[in-house]
């Protein structure tokens, strides 16, 4: 009985984030030649760059990379990764279609890996912790106006999984001794900051835990210039174990960060000084 989560099977939505590692610095204009615009176009995909509010039902996204930092899995072909498309839609069939295609037309520039995951609804999400949280969270933005994008895959330890949803709950909440005191702030307080300048956007693998070499959660964040010193605070407060014991069954992937851009040929020109 306790293991029965009625939002674990259904989905909403298919996403994919196709990772780029250029073969050599020459590539670059070779990458921004293949016709990556006209296979989005081809297949209905809309751009973020763009959108104010929820995106076009399948919709797709460019990143330039500006750094990125390792984690504790080890992924060279994210950490190093040139550039990033995200796209998504309601079926799997034209992202599945997508992320083939484009791997055909750039495997002759460079390395690629495709991290994809799918949309569920809120699994620990009642009205008071949507009220807290959702009520208030950002919508996407034009690239303008947000322009940092962070990449975090992660996965969760098997003692995580070995604990039935109930008490999986209990760590995104605060905890107290008997007394009433605050002794951790669970996920959702040490997250707060974040909820009115942060977009998060999360896929989950469709197993849960992901099969063995996959990612549990693939997490993604965008923000403005202003905002991304609480971006790293945020990521400072959710890592802090005493603050957030969530953290302990969380090992994460490199810590990728990059640019919106409009257009792939964009990914490829020279930054403006």
């Amino acid at each position: 009985m306790l293991d029965q989560n009625p939002a674990a099977d259904e989905i909403t939505r298919h996403g994919a984030y196709v990772c780029l590692r250029l073969a050599n610095a020459s590539s670059a204009r070779a990458a921004g030649a293949v016709a990556i615009g006209a296979l989005a176009d081809k297949l209905g995909f809309a751009g973020e760059f763009a959108a104010r509010g929820a995106p076009s039902a399948a919709s797709i996204a460019f990143l330039r990379r500006s750094e990125a930092t390792a984690g504790e899995i080890a992924d060279d072909d994210l950490q190093h990764a040139d550039a990033v498309i995200h796209v998504a839609a309601p079926a799997a069939p034209p992202v599945s279609d997508f992320c083939d295609e484009a791997a055909r037309r750039l495997g002759v520039v460079g390395r690629l890996q495709v991290l994809r995951g799918v949309g569920r609804p809120k699994a620990y999400t009642g009205a008071a912790m949507n009220a807290f949280a959702y009520a208030h969270a950002v919508v996407q933005q034009p690239g303008t106006v947000m322009p940092h994008g962070f990449l975090i895959p992660m996965s969760k330890t098997p003692a995580w999984w070995a604990k039935d949803w109930m008490e999986r709950h209990t760590y995104f909440l605060p905890r107290y001794d008997d007394a009433g005191r605050m002794i951790s702030e669970g996920h959702a307080l040490a997250a707060a900051a974040g909820i009115p300048c942060l977009l998060r956007r999360t896929y989950k693998s469709e197993t849960e835990p992901a099969a063995e070499g996959r990612y549990d959660f693939l997490t993604y964040f965008e923000c403005a210039d202003a905002d991304v010193p609480v971006f790293h605070r945020v990521c400072a407060n959710l890592r802090d174990v005493v603050r957030n014991p969530e953290w302990k069954f969380v090992r994460e992937g490199p810590t990728w960060h990059g640019r919106r851009v409009a257009s792939w040929p964009e990914l490829f020109w020279e930054p403006a000084p």
